[in-house]
């Protein structure tokens, strides 16, 4: 147990500020940035410091202001959980991990989903980023039908494509409080072949679950794919070609990112 008041005023755990806590106060940070992430805004906050810890005891999460009612119940629920004032009632995180809204066997019914996944994808390298895109070539139909479907809905001019403005377009449908310069890098990190435009595969790469991309198979097919003479070993020469292969880069950045891949520094 311990006594110090410690963490940043939005993020801490009504505990913390009674001076007697344990480590639940992690869950309780994490749903904050996760309530902060949906809404674009703190669950808890006033003019003053403690304006603001006298929110946090309170503990009344609005759940009502834009753009909640566009949120799905499970979402909420899971904000709900994290958010519970008594530590001991409050999810674990082995719960957190096992809750349907990120365990869900289609895609998120609620479309705020799309903007999480793309937020991961764009912090991913480049490498990781064509090995999804590779996986999501081999995905049966079924596991991508409902992103097929946003796709579409987002691609107003029925191109086939996603430009900035439909991206900006669709993701403010969403109630999405996110910034042009937001949108900005959600298009620069889906665009994976730099065309400025978003295509399905790149779209579906972004934004799938993750959890449907790490069946054997699927992995042994992208490993195959990378592995162009079959040696079962994935040289540098056959990433180099896999990149440009997707246009993923001129040579200058390729070899930048050849040099971070390859743990050997091998010439």
């Amino acid at each position: 147990v311990y006594r110090d008041i410690v963490g940043s005023g939005f993020y801490i755990a009504p505990e913390v500020l009674r001076r007697r806590y344990g480590k639940e106060i992690d869950i309780w940070s994490a749903g904050v940035i996760l309530y902060i992430l949906l809404s674009g805004v703190p669950p808890f906050w006033a003019e003053t410091k403690k304006g603001t810890y006298d929110a946090i005891l309170q503990g009344e999460i609005d759940f009502d202001t834009d753009p909640w009612p566009s949120i799905s119940s499970t979402a909420k629920d899971l904000v709900r959980r994290m958010l519970t004032k008594d530590p001991k009632r409050r999810i674990t995180a082995a719960q957190v991990l096992e809750h349907p809204w990120l365990r869900e066997s289609g895609e998120a019914s609620d479309d705020t989903s799309v903007i999480l996944r793309m937020k991961q994808f764009r912090r991913m390298n480049k490498l990781k980023k064509l090995t999804i895109k590779v996986i999501v070539e081999y995905l049966p139909d079924e596991e991508t039908q409902a992103l097929k479907e946003k796709f579409i809905e987002m691609d107003t001019d029925k191109n086939g494509t996603l430009s900035y403005d439909e991206l900006r377009a669709g993701l403010t449908k969403v109630g999405s409080m996110l910034t042009e310069f937001d949108v900005k890098h959600l298009m620069e990190a889906a665009d994976m072949d730099g065309n400025e435009a978003i295509d399905y595969t790149e779209f579906t790469a972004a934004t799938i679950q993750r959890q449907k991309l790490e069946r054997s198979e699927y992995l042994s097919k992208a490993f195959q794919y990378f592995d162009k003479d079959n040696s079962g070993y994935i040289t540098l020469d056959e990433l180099d070609t896999a990149f440009k292969e997707n246009n993923m880069g001129d040579d200058a950045k390729i070899r930048e990112l050849l040099f971070d891949v390859d743990s050997n520094k091998v010439s």
